[in-house]
């Protein structure tokens, strides 16, 4: 063990016993590693990474996120790439499925682990960009020595999640770097670059999952956010990603119980059947739940008369 290997694991162990967890976010995850997980910072990381059909399969299940990313890491890639960082895009595991790397460099980035069909997650090596980004569902830096394992203090790390859909955390996109001169600083900006492309493939990943719905940027957040609303012909809300049920307060499967999109905006939209009378059925429908008496006495009409306008009979 080296001197720099020696001291990290005394500081592992004395912030451990200082119990500064509820101070920091880098003791909290350390502890989880130490006590939730059973891990030392002197472990040395497994050399074994999944067989090619075992990766293949995993690929297979990430299909539309790694389809929806490719574009993304090309162009995050395309500026990193000069910094001696690699790219990866781990799966809701911890096992980096996607990879961008200067081939002059593969041999340093693979004896450290940072390649396809490792485990990064929390359990198996403890703090790290992944796996702590995994374990606490927001973007992380894991600068050198706020790794958990000393065998990892060489590395620099930006982490970011990927929600799919449904806002589900289904991917991480991660930017490391082995460079002893990555200093701090410069993970912060990189870091804010990860952030954005993974925002970016969440955005690309919801347009992906509802190719006709018209898109709507909810109101009065930060744009980086990708708080996007799906909406289909008869203005009620379909989809949301993650940032825009986080802000709305948005539960559930979207698609089966839709809601009036003028609702959740607060917006004027037109509330007679003459003006739109598809819409404004629909949207009579919506808020009552699926309860067609119920929608009849919001329009005013009978529910005979609302069977037959929307094609039903008795």
């Amino acid at each position: 063990m080296s001197r720099l290997e020696r001291r990290h694991e005394e500081t592992v162990t004395a912030a451990l016993g200082a119990g500064g967890a509820a101070r920091s976010a880098i003791v909290a995850s350390w502890m989880r590693s130490a006590r939730h997980h059973g891990l030392a910072p002197s472990l040395r990381p497994r050399d074994d990474r999944l067989t090619q059909a075992e990766l293949a399969q995993i690929r297979a299940r990430m299909e539309p996120v790694l389809v929806a990313a490719q574009p993304t890491l090309d162009r995050l890639f395309g500026v990193m790439g000069n910094l001696g960082a690699c790219l990866m895009l781990a799966n809701d595991g911890g096992v980096p499925v996607e990879r961008r790397g200067k081939p002059s460099e593969d041999g340093d980035f693979s004896r450290a682990g940072l390649w396809t069909g490792t485990l990064w997650s929390e359990s198996a090596v403890g703090t790290n960009g992944i796996g702590t980004c995994l374990a606490e569902g927001r973007p992380v830096i894991i600068h050198r020595d706020q790794h958990f394992l000393s065998a990892n203090i060489g590395l620099s790390c930006a982490s970011a999640p990927i929600h799919d859909a449904d806002g589900a955390l289904v991917a991480v996109l991660d930017v490391s770097s082995a460079r002893d001169d990555f200093a701090e600083g410069l993970a912060a900006l990189v870091s804010h670059s990860v952030t954005e492309a993974a925002r970016k493939i969440e955005a690309d990943l919801f347009h992906a999952h509802f190719p006709k719905a018209r898109m709507v940027l909810v109101p009065g957040l930060d744009r980086g956010l990708g708080a996007l609303l799906a909406v289909n012909a008869d203005e009620l809300v379909i989809g949301a990603t993650r940032a825009a049920r986080q802000h709305l307060g948005l539960t559930g499967d979207l698609a089966r119980n839709p809601l009036p999109l003028a609702d959740l905006l607060g917006v004027e939209a037109h509330e007679r059947p003459e003006d739109g009378e598809r819409a404004v059925i629909a949207r009579a429908i919506a808020r009552s739940g699926g309860n067609l008496s119920a929608a009849a006495r919001t329009l005013g009409i009978s529910r005979a008369t609302l069977h037959r306008k929307i094609g039903r009979t008795e």
